[in-house]
């Protein structure tokens, strides 16, 4: 695919702090791209600077082709943001909230309507579009701003941890918002702390540390660069000892242990649990319960940017 996002070099200086040190970075036309990075790690900096609300002190930022600078209005309307923090305006309305965001890019009355209708259907808000933003749950809210960033229409669109503190049925919510967004042909560019909506949404993703992109690709190309290896479970009676040793000199098994009932098998690799199944039909077992824990995201941003707490 295309490329709809380019980050060429870029440097961003807070006199002694370098929070973005010579940044590369691209984003495909039509994908969901993870943007993740323990705090300080230069996410918002590096969003910031790609909207060019923040000047950088060096490098270059392309969208769909074209030079990003602060003058460019043309590409600033084809750009949606979802801020972390909620951010609408407390004396007015849903619907009159999104009509305000909206008119910053459309301007003819008749198509922003429309395009406020179309929002407001597309996030639930049908019921609430007369409320103010301070009779809302958090959920609610969320939503709201999530109207207010994509009624316009844009085709990209950047969402900053859009399911912090709500519940769990307004996430399903927004994260089935974001899927069905990308499903209409947006560009989606999404920061997260919850591992498991990055795997559940993203094609690819970037995990930035320092400044620096340290890792990038699908996420089963990121889960492939550590070294923590599959675990494979599996409950059986009377495994011989013979047996266990042919288990545990088969090819990308590091370690064979059975204790009487369980056999625990460590494989490098991914995806063992199919030959180890058929190793232990072969020997003449029947295998009660298999299973296979696989490396997560988590172990992955862990190893690589390390356990300790950042500040911001």
């Amino acid at each position: 695919m295309p490329e709809i996002i380019r980050v060429t070099e870029l440097v961003k200086r807070y006199k002694e702090l370098v929070a973005l040190d010579h940044l590369n970075m691209s984003v495909e036309k039509g994908e969901i791209f993870g943007l993740l990075g323990p705090n300080g790690s230069g996410k918002s900096t590096a969003i910031n600077c790609i909207l060019s609300l923040l000047q950088y002190d060096s490098g270059e930022v392309m969208i769909d082709g074209k030079k990003m600078t602060p003058s460019s209005n043309d590409l600033k309307a084809m750009i949606g943001v979802v801020p972390q923090e909620v951010a609408v305006y407390d004396e007015l309305t849903v619907r009159e909230n999104i009509d305000f965001f909206c008119g910053l890019y459309v301007k003819d009355r008749k198509l922003r309507k429309r395009y406020v209708d179309e929002a407001i259907s597309f996030v639930g808000l049908e019921d609430f579009e007369k409320f103010r933003p301070k009779k809302l749950s958090g959920g609610l809210k969320r939503r709201l701003n999530i109207a207010c960033g994509i009624a316009h229409k844009p085709k990209i669109i950047f969402f900053d941890e859009p399911t912090v503190a709500v519940d769990p049925q307004s996430r399903n919510k927004i994260l089935e918002g974001i899927a069905g967004l990308n499903a209409q042909g947006a560009t989606i560019v999404y920061t997260s702390h919850y591992m498991e909506e990055i795997e559940q949404l993203c094609s690819r993703l970037a995990i930035l540390d320092r400044g620096q992109v340290i890792a990038s690709g699908t996420i089963p190309e990121i889960k492939h660069m550590i070294k923590k290896n599959e675990i494979i479970t599996a409950e059986l009676d009377g495994l011989a000892p013979k047996d266990l040793d042919t288990i545990a000199t088969s090819a990308d098994v590091l370690s064979a242990k059975y204790d009487g009932r369980t056999l625990k098998v460590e494989a490098s690799g991914r995806s063992n649990i199919v030959s180890i199944m058929n190793l232990l039909e072969k020997q003449g077992y029947s295998v009660s319960k298999i299973f296979s824990v696989q490396p997560s995201l988590n172990d992955v941003f862990l190893e690589l940017t390390g356990k300790e707490l950042r500040d911001e």
